[in-house]
């Protein structure tokens, strides 16, 4: 291994490194009350340091969150098999995948969608190239589940992300925030969540909802609005 590679290997080491004590500190104490010192003591590193790979605590989160969105999409073999479905079917392993995102990486999860002090995604929206592709890929199957009879006509793909995402991201909060009865299996009741709204999202010509604006923020956003209500 050559010197610029080594350097390039130790430099992406400490970038790992901020990267994963940030995220810890920011879901164990909030993300409003963690600093770049705070982070630098974890690491062991200078704040000055820190800078020399992140502008800001806010530039720390979004590469958190594009580090989550990568996560979430899944990987070239589940993009795959998703293909092979029916669109209907799509569509239900999307956002059932939303709520194991939800299990599986809950840290991530959290940052994205609960702590109520982080950066809007909206904000920044233009460097999440590949959260826009997510959504447009996602409306492509909504969009083909309406052209098979699925969906009805009347369904808007924006607003079919609005209710179906709001729907697994309340039964995911409720897991994570220990608020399920000792007997309840949050697995189960994601799935019931999951098949009833899109029962009634066939039966239901029109959604009131106007479409979004950014799908994630939308549900970053409903979350912020239900907490402090």
């Amino acid at each position: 291994m050559g010197i610029k590679e080594r350097q390039e290997r130790d430099r992406e080491a400490v970038r790992r490194a901020i990267l994963d004590a940030a995220r810890d500190l920011f879901v164990r104490v909030g993300f409003e009350h963690v600093s770049i010192r705070k982070i630098a003591e974890i690491v062991e590193y200078s704040p000055a340091a820190i800078y020399g790979y992140f502008r800001s605590k806010d530039d720390i989160f979004f590469a958190l969150a594009e580090e989550g969105f990568r996560l979430l999409h899944g990987t070239g073999d589940d993009l795959e098999a998703l293909e092979a479905r029916p669109p209907l079917e799509r569509v239900r392993e999307i956002f059932w995948r939303l709520y194991q995102f939800s299990c599986e990486h809950p840290q991530y999860f959290a940052l994205m969608f609960v702590d109520r002090a982080v950066p809007r995604i909206s904000r920044e929206y233009e460097r999440f190239a590949f959260a826009r592709e997510m959504k447009q890929s996602l409306m492509r199957h909504v969009e083909a589940a309406i052209v098979d009879g699925s969906l009805p006509a009347g369904v808007a793909p924006d607003a079919t992300f609005r209710v179906l995402s709001s729907a697994l991201i309340g039964v995911a909060v409720l897991r994570l925030g220990d608020r399920l009865a000792p007997d309840e299996d949050a697995d189960a009741l994601a799935r019931d969540v999951l098949d009833v709204t899109l029962t009634g999202l066939k039966a239901t010509p029109s959604l009131r909802s106007p479409s979004t604006r950014c799908p994630f923020d939308e549900a970053h956003d409903r979350l912020h609005d239900a907490s402090v209500s």
